[in-house]
């Protein structure tokens, strides 16, 4: 029987013109072995560590039961407030060292490099130790129309406050100083050529434009002053984990109280993420012709596709 392979084409099956169709490709996937194998070791991996913390000395009803403790939610309430706060005041900082930065004026701009310089070079558990001991430089403050004991004037919220926001606004002058020079140097020409001042140039033109660059690592940076505030338990500030800490000390529930600050340091976090992504859209609006779809509206969107087809069946 001869091979299908080595028959003759028919004649009849040959098109006009005498061209032969070309025999249909079949493309076979190609398997990647690798992915599941990779897969199921990472499944394993997360399993044994489930069942190894599932088994271990951790009283795990003591975590529901202390998660809305009074003293839980008034340490949550003091780490927002310290958060804000300090982003405020290192945004302020940010936009005014990052606008010296950019300065003809060599007087100006050097401080603002040296500022920058510092407190970004130095770290921010040392800076909050600094300020809360300051009294062993200046036991005295005196402003001339004010005067006190520095450990009056220098108390836990104040210590925390200028380290956190002092350092924060180290960073904050960089991104700032990017978002600026993302503008294009026309818009500040054309904005002299109205007669505007520097001042009212940089307001009304350039800070606007510029904001679309700024919003995203500056979110960034609040989320991570979120988790950066747990340092202030150094200077004796009640936040979060100060909070955890006094309840570990009186219930012997160390890991416990652990990980209830842990989890409400993910909700703080993953409630300001989704903040972050809306104002990012919002800032977007300008550079994109269309914004992409939020996660709401793709998820209506694949109901309404879905009822559609359920109908049409």
């Amino acid at each position: 029987m001869t091979d299908k392979l080595d028959k003759a084409p028919d004649p009849a099956d040959t098109p006009p013109g005498g061209a032969i169709p070309p025999e249909a490709i079949r493309a076979i996937p190609v398997r990647h072995f690798g992915r599941w194998i990779s897969a199921v070791v990472v499944i394993g991996l997360v399993v044994a560590l489930a069942i190894a913390f599932s088994q271990g000395n951790v009283r795990w009803a003591t975590v529901p039961e202390k998660l809305f403790d009074p003293t839980i939610l008034r340490g949550v309430g003091n780490t927002i407030w310290i958060s804000v706060a300090s982003m405020a005041l290192g945004l302020v900082l940010g936009v005014l060292f990052a606008v010296m930065r950019l300065s003809k004026n060599p007087v100006t701009s050097t401080i603002a490099w040296f500022y920058i310089w510092l407190f970004r070079g130095t770290p921010v558990y040392v800076q909050l130790l600094i300020w809360f001991n300051l009294a062993l430089i200046f036991p005295v403050l005196n402003l001339g129309f004010y005067k006190d004991e520095m450990t009056q004037v220098m108390t836990p919220f104040l210590a925390a406050l200028l380290g956190l926001g002092l350092n924060e606004g180290a960073y904050m002058a960089e991104i700032v100083r990017a978002g600026i020079q993302s503008v294009d140097e026309g818009q500040t020409e054309a904005s002299h050529a109205l007669g505007m001042t520097r001042m009212q140039t940089m307001r009304r033109v350039v800070l606007p434009q510029a904001m679309r660059v700024i919003v995203p690592p500056s979110g960034n940076e609040f989320i991570n002053m979120l988790k950066t505030s747990s340092l202030v338990v150094a200077v004796q500030y009640f936040d979060l984990l100060r909070a955890a800490q006094d309840i570990a000390s009186t219930s012997f529930a160390v890991m416990e109280m652990f990980f209830v600050a842990s989890i409400w340091y993910l909700a703080l976090t993953s409630v300001f993420s989704v903040g972050q992504y809306y104002l990012e859209r919002r800032y977007a609006r300008g550079a994109l012709r269309s914004l992409p779809p939020t996660p709401l509206q793709k998820i209506k969107a694949k109901l309404s596709s879905f009822s559609d087809r359920k109908a049409v069946a």
